[in-house]
């Protein structure tokens, strides 16, 4: 065991590699790169682009809410966290490679779509297994310290999977590898290195981090899981402070989420970014927002969960604001980049708060839910910025949903009152 811990180091280790794996995914593929791609050089326009952004991440979204709670059930019965954990990354790595044969023409969208959807569910399902290990791998007293440095550790994949791809695929012209700048393929790329990225670093959470039950043969497992499906549903309506955390984190996750899918769209369509812009914007946020989940993992233990969700939300909301108003690249890029700073904590803290509710034997469960609460209504921040940027044919219009979602969340959240045995 680790100092400190109650699993290997090298299941801890493990653990923090796997979100550093996916969130090549999460920021290349899914905010700076491919997006941005997908809305200026493969859509009629941006506007429309954005617009077939939002409805693909939508209906995503209701299929993750739809699946994630049952999935979690069947892996607290089966014993096969690990194994659903790898078919869920094979499948975001798969489905990100194949985004190489999208082409910049309006006939590809179905195909980025379709594509980017698949990575998208695999991408969250995922998270129900993996989140569902926290609790095996650290004390009580650790969980803040460890859902953060996990947060950082994907911040730290992000940063570095967007660098290499700024150095060696962005930047260089002529394209290196014989690529063809007219046809886009050095974007292209950068989604094949997003996908091997994932596989090569993705894997040995699949492989050491243990699970906590022998392989059940699928039938029991089956039935068993829907007798917890059951009594996880009645857990959820039945007890206010579960409840309540449900539901704020339901309303300030369709503010991030949206945030993350539509950021390098918005500095590109209102700001001019160019695809190289948007990218090392990426990297700068990345920075701060690691720089931010690593200063509060030191006191998220001290201060508690609640407290640290609550003072990133507000924090957000202030610094969002003024982000929407400025005109100028160089805000952008000062309160952009200060944003990023509270972006990770408010999920670390959000998941390390859910790991001290949940009961042994329904973890995954649990934070099916809990991935439920961030995507049943998932549609509704990508659905109302599509209307929004539709209407008022702004994007800036389109963004402000975003901050009404995160402030919604924190005045739900606000009183939440824990038992003493889980603060």
């Amino acid at each position: 065991m680790a100092a400190g811990w109650t699993a290997p180091r090298r299941a801890v280790a493990a653990w923090a590699a796997y979100v550093w794996a996916d969130h090549a995914f999460a920021t290349i593929v899914a905010t700076f790169v491919v997006a941005t791609y997908f809305t200026q050089g493969v859509a009629a326009n941006p506007v429309t682009g954005a617009a077939q952004w939002a409805a693909a991440q939508a209906v995503a979204g209701v299929l993750i809410a739809v699946l994630a709670v049952p999935m979690g059930a069947i892996a607290d019965q089966g014993g096969r966290r690990g194994a659903m954990l790898a078919t869920c990354l094979v499948a975001m790595a798969a489905s990100t490679l194949a985004l190489w044969f999208v082409r910049p023409d309006p006939a590809f969208v179905p195909l980025a779509l379709v594509l980017v959807g698949i990575g998208t569910i695999a991408f969250e399902l995922a998270a129900v297994f993996y989140n569902a290990m926290l609790p095996d791998l650290a004390p009580r007293a650790r969980f803040g310290l460890l859902s953060n440095l996990g947060w950082a550790a994907g911040y730290a994949g992000g940063l570095a999977s967007l660098v290499l791809a700024l150095v060696l695929l962005v930047l260089p012209d002529p394209a290196l590898f014989g690529l063809d700048r007219g046809q886009a393929e050095h974007i292209r790329a950068c989604a094949v290195l997003a996908g091997a990225w994932s596989l090569a670093f993705g894997w040995p959470a699949v492989v050491f981090i243990p699970e906590r039950a022998a392989p059940q043969p699928w039938g029991p497992a089956i039935r068993a899981a829907l007798a917890e499906l059951r009594t996880t549903l009645r857990t959820a309506i039945a007890e206010p402070p579960l409840r309540r955390l449900l539901v704020a984190r339901m309303l300030f996750m369709d503010g991030l989420v949206t945030l993350f899918a539509f950021g390098g769209i918005y500095a590109a369509g209102e700001f001019g970014f160019s695809a190289q812009d948007v990218l090392v914007f990426g990297i700068g946020l990345n920075v701060t927002a690691g720089l931010g989940v690593l200063g509060f993992a030191f006191i998220e233990d001290r201060i508690g969960a609640k407290a640290t969700v609550l003072t990133s939300l507000v924090a957000l909301v202030v610094l969002g604001l003024p982000l929407l108003l400025v005109r100028e690249p160089a805000w952008f890029w000062s309160l952009g980049l200060a944003l990023g700073l509270f972006v990770g904590p408010a999920q670390a803290a959000s998941r390390s708060l859910m790991a001290h509710m949940a009961p042994d034997g329904s973890r995954a469960a649990w934070f099916g839910l809990f991935a439920l609460s961030g995507r049943v209504t998932a549609f509704l921040g990508p659905a109302a910025l599509a209307l929004a940027t539709a209407v008022f044919q702004s994007q800036r219009a389109g963004m402000a949903v975003i901050l009404v979602f995160i402030a919604a969340g924190a005045v739900v959240l606000a009183p939440l009152r824990l038992p003493a045995a889980q603060r």
